[in-house]
């Protein structure tokens, strides 16, 4: 029996039903006649008599059940989604009730009670599911290299982990060149710091890559670190294997070791940082317009790293297999943020952990993401600008 003839079925005894809705008895028994002229289940007789109801009532026919996470509700998580720079939801839901006080705090939440409600308790599968349909998809770059082994790299020892364990202060650096489509010329770098331990980034920009620019950069890494820089390990590139970088660590006893060569693994928290922060937050353009962007390119910095640091949170990678063709990784359940990591550490010392629990505490991430939106924006027009001025 096709569906029109059913539809049919239950629009000709429609009347009939209503006028027995007092009598439980009759109604029960003209049910299962129903169930069994149309061949449907008893208990979807009903439902179906009352589709038909508010089809002829209201002109449209609806299907299943009401939806519990109505419009409102997905108008409240795109605002959280959206102020947290539009993560994935294993990253978005450990941070949804700091991102509602922080628009709470500003007068900026104009969603309902029973919207937030429903927002809260909403689970990592529907959440993956409800930002899916709002993630817009943006079309992959890939950047150049510019790593050049240095002779001094037989000095400096390779270090492959195991890097579970080890406390806070023990990071990757790495440099990502901001050069488009050509390696030719002066253009901007980023010195990218990332701990091991609790993924706390630090970031700085310099005009090209060279051994004192690095050096200034790692003196000012250092000075921002909530805790003792131990060890520093970048890949073979020259601008950290050198004797300017080498004989400034031993003087602040930082130990200073590097990767295998071609093993970008050896490196992988700040490798996949340049990828997630770099790459997401600057892009792949030329930035080359003129050595003052250096400094606005840093002011930048200084507020995206305490986004980040606070407000964003980072999914550990826990072990990759190969099956085939494919990786299939394996992430620990629970996404953290730098900050929560660092508070939760047992080799960070109390008064550390204080001193960044007042930052966090002075801090909202609404507003960092707007002084991150115009400083990007100044950075840009700054390039173009230069950029027309020079042709």
């Amino acid at each position: 029996m096709n569906m029109a003839t059913k539809k049919s079925i239950f629009k000709a005894h429609l009347r009939e039903w209503l006028s027995l809705q007092r009598d439980r008895k009759k109604r029960g028994e003209m049910a299962k006649e129903i169930s069994r002229i149309a061949k449907v289940h008893l208990k979807s007789v009903s439902r179906s008599f009352k589709r038909v109801q508010m089809a002829i009532e209201t002109g449209e026919e609806k299907r299943g059940r009401d939806a519990y996470y109505t419009p409102d509700v997905i108008a409240a998580l795109y605002d959280v989604w959206d102020a947290a720079n539009q993560p994935c939801g294993e990253l978005l839901i450990p941070l949804m009730k700091d991102y509602v006080a922080g628009f709470k705090q500003l007068g900026r939440w104009k969603h309902t009670d029973e919207a937030t409600r429903k927002l809260f308790e909403m689970s990592l599968t529907t959440l993956k599911r409800k930002i899916k349909r709002l993630r817009i998809k943006y079309g992959v770059q890939r950047g150049r290299s510019t790593t050049n082994p240095s002779a001094l790299k037989h000095l400096i020892p390779i270090f492959k982990g195991p890097w579970d364990n080890l406390a806070p202060g023990n990071g990757q650096i790495d440099t990502v060149a901001h050069c488009g489509d050509s390696l030719f010329g002066d253009y901007v770098f980023t010195v990218s710091f990332v701990d091991s331990a609790t993924y706390w980034g630090v970031r700085r920009a310099q005009w090209n890559k060279g051994q004192m620019a690095t050096k200034n950069n790692l003196i000012e890494i250092k000075e921002r670190l909530p805790f003792p820089w131990i060890m520093a390990h970048p890949d073979t590139g020259s601008e950290f294997i050198n004797w300017i970088a080498k004989e400034w660590c031993e003087q602040n006893e930082i130990q200073l070791t590097r990767s295998e060569p071609g093993k970008k693994n050896d490196n992988m928290y700040v490798e996949e940082r340049n990828g997630h922060v770099v790459r997401k937050y600057l892009g792949y353009q030329r930035l080359d317009a003129d050595p003052e962007i250096v400094e606005i390119i840093n002011e930048y910095y200084y507020f995206l790293d305490l986004y980040l640091n606070h407000f964003q949170s980072v999914r550990r990678t826990l072990s990759k297999e190969r099956i085939g063709s494919k990786i299939k990784r394996r992430f620990e359940k629970q996404a953290e943020t730098p900050y929560q990591r660092l508070m939760n550490h047992k080799n960070v010392s109390q008064e550390i952990k204080i001193k960044i629990q007042q930052e966090h505490q002075s801090l909202n991430p609404l507003l960092l993401k707007e002084k991150i939106d115009k400083l990007k924006k100044k950075i840009f027009n700054f390039q173009n600008k230069a950029t027309k001025t020079a042709s």
